[in-house]
């Protein structure tokens, strides 16, 4: 029983001790914080989270009296509202080198400060009074220095942005398409309006197709006052007769404004893209923009907007009261936009467009050699420099309700190749040994089919010839229903494996994106009759025209296909996308029969014909029917090739409605005309 007392005795003992360090560990603590609390660098590290909270009003209520006998509330949070935000400040921190004891109520603390500017990161060391007050707390004793050490109270801090130049984008003999120029902000003075201001601002809208309250909601904007320059519309410098009409209306005024241009206009609209004002959505997502900045919407703007743009420089600095600078605070160079050369010839593009800018179709040019892209053309297009410029509401209706649909880039889409697509499945032929040169079918008539399991399908062809129905007849003639018959013996898995052989159901590796080929609405050619359409270039084929010319490349390059290309290079090695997609014979056999296609008195290119020149093509109409009962939109289609190592020019040409336009032949003299001049 005594045993069991004084272990108790113990035990409470031992409790009380615990319970006693645990009280004066907690006293500690509290003692610890609460003169920590106290200590002056503890209130200016306060003062320093509220600068980076931007709670600027908590900021005032931590200086001292004297000091807000020097400023007002309202004018210590704008200015530093003003200058903090100004500078794009970001995670202010700072490093206490030395704490100086003044006298019983003040401290002097010296640290270093480091903050992220818009420039970049800004450090400097600068010094702070902190004074008691009636509380015992530290208020600091405030100045303007205090947010730079040279900033007085007088003086301002200054931001300037230094601009970088865009770069432009170049031809390949250095020929400017999207450059850095020049064109004409129109505004308005509201004073000189006159009497007839209602009147005046009607003929200023009815020129620049904008509407009154457009006009009046800018001239109403708060900074305006009567003797200012208000812009209203930036249009080409080039509009002449549109400038001397608005001239002659009371406060019109005309200035010169920095623009981007492209001096091929129309003729490059899809390849150029253009320029638009940065949306909120972008702004969010994008770094080195500001909210008035332009970036690439389209095309090769967009492509290669990170290196076009370059890099703002920027200053911030100090001025006195009458605008002297004191003190650099930070710099930065600017760095200038790159220009990018790109492998299209200006004049062939321009010249090609000219030709075809009443229709609606494609040209695609490439070096079959290089795989350099000399000139990507879609019609119809669009002004391209007014859509920068800015575009009024009634052109932008006219242009997107086009069901001839202008700002697409045909050349991008895939579309039903037709009979061009026969020599491919003549080459697959060779190629997997189903086919010979010399082999035949039978048929006399225009139409066929296999057999009645058929029903009613027919494959129909244009026109009787006389010889054998062998390969090069089949092609000099554009014979479906020989190409329908050899689709069936060489194979729907042999044409399936070398159609994906030739990249098809893949992206092709272009600097702009193409849409993908594709030989069935899904993986397999599923019908005989699928299969024969196939062959001659109908059924559910379609072929994107640059991956087409990479194809046919293949004609010229030993069964390999070129990768094309379009940012200029000056090592020329060529980059095949696939090799030996056919064999040699198979492209020796075909390229003969396409030269026949032109030379041959019957062919269906012999208009392509020019002295002195081997070219060799092939003619292609598309039906796009919605049934094999309907009629539907033909599209016509010539692509061909030169043989001459000192010209190696690969041409995909397309025109829509061909059935009234000549289709083929509405295109071959168009490309007749590159080729002689």
């Amino acid at each position: 029983m005594r045993r069991d007392n004084k272990n108790r005795k113990s035990s409470k003992t031992k409790l009380i001790i615990f319970v006693i360090i645990i009280i004066l560990l907690i006293i500690g603590i509290f003692v610890y914080f609460k003169l920590n609390s106290k200590m002056p660098e503890t209130y200016l590290e306060n003062y320093v989270s509220k600068i980076n909270e931007s709670s600027y009003e908590e900021m005032y209520d931590l200086i001292d009296d004297e000091s807000k006998n020097k400023i007002s509330k309202e004018d210590f949070v704008t200015r530093n509202k003003n200058i903090y935000q100004g500078i794009d400040l970001t995670n202010m921190n700072i490093e206490i080198l030395n704490k100086e004891k003044l006298n019983g109520k003040s401290y002097k603390i010296t640290y270093n400060t480091k903050m992220n500017v818009s420039g970049g990161e800004v450090s400097f060391q600068n010094t702070a009074i902190l004074n008691k007050d009636k509380n015992n707390d530290y208020k600091i004793s405030w100045s303007s220095n205090l947010i730079f050490p040279e900033l007085g109270d007088t003086d301002k801090v200054k931001v300037n942005t230094i601009e970088a130049t865009r770069g432009n984008l170049l031809d390949r003999n250095e020929i400017g398409i999207a450059v850095n120029g020049k064109a004409s902000s129109v505004g308005i003075v509201p004073q000189k309006l006159g009497e007839q201001k209602e009147e005046n601002i009607k003929k200023i809208v009815e020129l620049l197709d904008l509407t009154i309250d457009t006009i009046n909601n800018k001239l109403q904007a708060s900074w305006v006052k009567e003797d200012s320059f208000v812009p209203i519309k930036t249009i080409s410098k080039d509009e002449t007769t549109l400038k001397e009409n608005l001239l002659q209306i009371p406060g019109v005024k005309i200035t010169t404004v920095d623009a981007r241009e492209y001096p091929l206009g129309e003729a490059a609209s899809h390849l150029t893209g253009y320029m638009k004002n940065i949306t909120k959505e972008e702004l969010e997502k994008m770094s080195g923009y500001s909210s008035t900045s332009l970036i690439g919407k389209a095309g090769l703007e967009k492509i290669y907007e990170s290196r076009l743009k370059g890099e703002d420089g920027l200053e911030i600095y100090i001025v006195d009261k009458d605008g002297n600078r004191k003190n650099t605070i930070i710099k930065q160079e600017k760095k200038d936009g790159e220009d990018v050369k790109l492998t299209i010839d200006s004049s062939l593009q321009q010249n090609l467009y000219n030709e075809l800018k009443d229709d609606a179709g494609l040209f695609v040019v490439m070096n079959y050699k290089t795989g350099e892209i000399l000139a990507l053309v879609s019609t119809p297009s669009y002004d391209v420099n007014k859509m920068t410029l800015g575009i009024s509401d009634s052109e932008w209706n006219e242009i997107s309700s086009n069901e001839k649909t202008p700002m697409m880039a045909r050349y991008l889409q895939s579309y039903c190749p037709g009979s061009t697509f026969k020599p491919i499945t003549a080459a697959i032929g060779l190629t997997t040994n189903t086919l010979t040169p010399d082999e035949t079918f039978s048929y006399s008539d225009l139409s066929w089919q296999k057999d009645s399991s058929w029903g009613d399908y027919k494959i129909t062809t244009l026109t009787k010839y006389d010889g054998p129905k062998n390969m090069k007849n089949a092609l000099i003639h554009s014979d479906n229903i020989y190409f329908a018959q050899a689709a069936l013996k060489i194979g729907s898995s042999n044409i399936e494996n070398m159609l994906n052989k030739l990249k098809f159901n893949e992206e092709i590796n272009f600097e702009m994106g193409l849409s993908k080929s594709k030989y069935s609405n899904s993986d397999k050619i599923k019908s005989e009759t699928l299969l024969a359409d196939t062959g001659y270039g109908q059924g559910e084929i379609l072929v994107n025209p640059i991956h087409m010319a990479s194809i046919y490349s293949a004609f010229v390059n030993e069964g390999n296909m070129v990768k094309p290309y379009l940012e200029y290079k000056d090592n020329k090695d060529t980059t095949y996308i696939a090799e030996n997609v056919f064999t040699k014979e198979a492209v020796d056999e075909v390229k003969d029969d396409l030269i026949q296609v032109v030379e041959n008195p019957e062919g269906t290119a012999k208009d392509m014909k020019i002295n002195g020149m081997t070219i060799a093509g092939k003619t292609g109409t598309a039906e796009l029917k919605v049934s094999k009962d309907t009629t539907g939109k033909t599209l016509g289609w010539f692509d061909c090739f030169t043989l001459d190592d000192n010209l190696p020019y690969l041409f995909i040409g397309m025109v829509e409605d061909a059935s009234s336009n000549g289709g083929s032949h509405h295109v071959i003299p168009m490309i007749r005309k590159m080729l002689i001049k």
